[in-house]
């Protein structure tokens, strides 16, 4: 059995339990928290509690923590300090300073004798992975991602850090003109805005300034600055009673040709639930983290790294047999 350790209890992490009760090969031993652990009430009977400050002390009781703090303010912190400690796998989701988060993860797991598996979820991870197939395949096309409609964990997480905000979440929109301009066998260029929206929910604070944060949140690097942002103020209740679920999706296109002839090449997904589908990939993840970490490999690495039949609970002759 790989013992798995969550840190933090989100909707990530509980999305990472769900995710261990439903393999046979993993059982859940530690949760790490930055609250009380006695206000914390996992559903898995029996697992270990403790303050995230007691980590190094509880090195010893997990073969794979899954890291499931925010990539705005959590991750880049907590990352390194935990890959020195433990095997770790995380959802660092901004892509654009992945190679620096991957660098200074890479510096602290050797450090310490580890194995961290970073930005491992749909996307980045899955779609990262089909990406890098489809250009193989077509090396003379071009890529196209396009996300949602859909809950974006991280960014919801981005505009809860914003000062004011007592509650909120983000939906990434596709726009459906460049989705169809991709489908017709063309190679058209687009902006970020020209590809997505995103559309804000908000709860502020009592006298908070409202307009402050809408223009924190529209004018934040990396996150909202890039795209048409829509930011609405609404109640807690709204916020419970039409935005309790969790959906997303995403397309990955690759377009490109073979002398005269023109190829399209789509996958897409559609999630009801997107930190339990995050979750079930990290799960994924941490088997493969256990299985290289037990010959060895150290350092930092992501989803495009590992060998597929690594990250799958059949063993390889197994996988061979029945799905190759």
């Amino acid at each position: 059995m790989i013992r798995i350790g969550i840190a933090g209890y989100g909707n990530i992490g509980r999305g990472v339990e769900k995710a261990v009760a439903a393999n046979p090969d993993m059982t859940l031993t530690l949760l790490l928290t930055r609250r009380d652990p006695a206000s914390l009430h996992p559903a898995t009977p029996g697992v270990e509690v403790r303050s995230m400050d007691e980590a190094a002390a509880c090195k010893d009781k997990v073969d794979v923590l899954i890291l499931c703090g925010g990539s705005a303010t959590d991750l880049p912190v907590q990352g390194p300090a935990m890959a020195s400690l433990f095997h770790t796998v995380d959802s660092f989701d901004n892509h654009s300073i992945i190679p620096q988060y991957l660098a200074s993860m890479d510096g602290a797991a050797k450090k310490g004798g580890k194995l961290s598996l970073i930005s491992v979820g749909w996307d980045p991870g899955l779609f990262s992975t089909l990406r890098v197939l489809s250009g193989a395949a077509l090396p003379n096309g071009a890529d196209y991602t396009f996300w949602g409609t859909g809950v974006s964990q991280g960014h919801s997480d981005a505009i809860r850090r914003v000062p004011g905000v007592a509650a909120g979440i983000q939906y990434t929109v596709p726009i459906d003109s460049a989705m169809e301009a991709v489908r017709s066998g063309g190679q058209p260029a687009f902006t970020a805005r020209e590809k997505h929206k995103r559309v804000c929910y908000v709860v502020a604070e009592e006298d908070a300034d409202q307009e402050a944060i809408r223009h924190a949140i529209v004018t934040m690097p990396a996150y909202f600055a890039d795209y048409d942002t829509e930011v609405h103020f609404i109640t807690r209740d709204e916020l419970s009673k039409n935005h309790a679920k969790m959906p997303h999706g995403g397309f990955v296109f690759r377009s490109g040709s073979t002398g005269e002839n023109k190829h399209l090449i789509e996958f897409s997904l559609k999630l009801e639930s997107n930190p339990e589908f995050t979750g079930s990939v990290l799960a994924a993840g941490a088997r493969a983290v256990y299985r290289m970490a037990q010959s060895g490999r150290t350092g930092a690495m992501t989803f495009i790294d590992v060998p597929p039949v690594l990250l799958h609970p059949l063993d390889r002759e197994q996988v061979i047999a029945s799905l190759v």
